[in-house]
């Protein structure tokens, strides 16, 4: 009785664990739909291998002494967020040495899997994706990138934004 308790824990174990722990790759493409978690807000993410730190384009950035206070643009539901700020990146630019960028955690789902990572906030209304995941991200899964195809993932978690 007391072996078959254990295989069955084992079973559940090794179940519960996704491809990105089981050493089986997933494939996404150059865009990809990305939910923030909790809110369940699905934003389009530009992939992006050959940037580190992925960035997150809010409007109105403050940093008040340990946090940091910014809203997502109005097309994802204008919603004000305050998050601890965990320091400053400065990010290097095709323009040079760039700006120094708050940075912030957050939890992210790409298609079925969960992304604890860091993000630099910055203002991306220039930009066609509100969102860039970078290589840091990537690595806390076992992506590869096939940049030919792109929404190859259904997102997990993804609520309708009422605007």
């Amino acid at each position: 009785m007391k072996s078959l308790s254990l295989a069955l824990v084992f079973a559940i174990l090794f179940t519960a664990v996704g491809p990105a722990s089981s050493g089986e790759r997933i494939t996404i493409g150059e865009v990809e739909e990305v939910v923030i978690v909790p809110l369940g807000i699905a934003l389009p993410a530009r992939i992006d291998t050959g940037s580190g730190m992925s960035s997150l384009g809010v409007r109105d950035f403050s940093v008040q002494g340990e946090m940091v206070e910014f809203s997502l643009p109005a097309k994802f539901g204008n919603l004000k967020l305050r998050l601890p700020l965990l320091g400053w990146q400065r990010i290097k630019t095709t323009e040079g040495p760039g700006k120094r960028r708050p940075v912030v955690e957050l939890e992210l789902r790409l298609g079925s899997v969960p992304l604890h990572t860091q993000v630099t906030l910055n203002n991306r209304s220039h930009m066609k994706y509100p969102l860039l995941i970078g290589r840091k991200t990537l690595e806390k899964g076992s992506f590869i990138v096939d940049v030919s195809r792109s929404y190859t993932l259904l997102p997990e978690g993804r609520q309708e934004v009422l605007l």
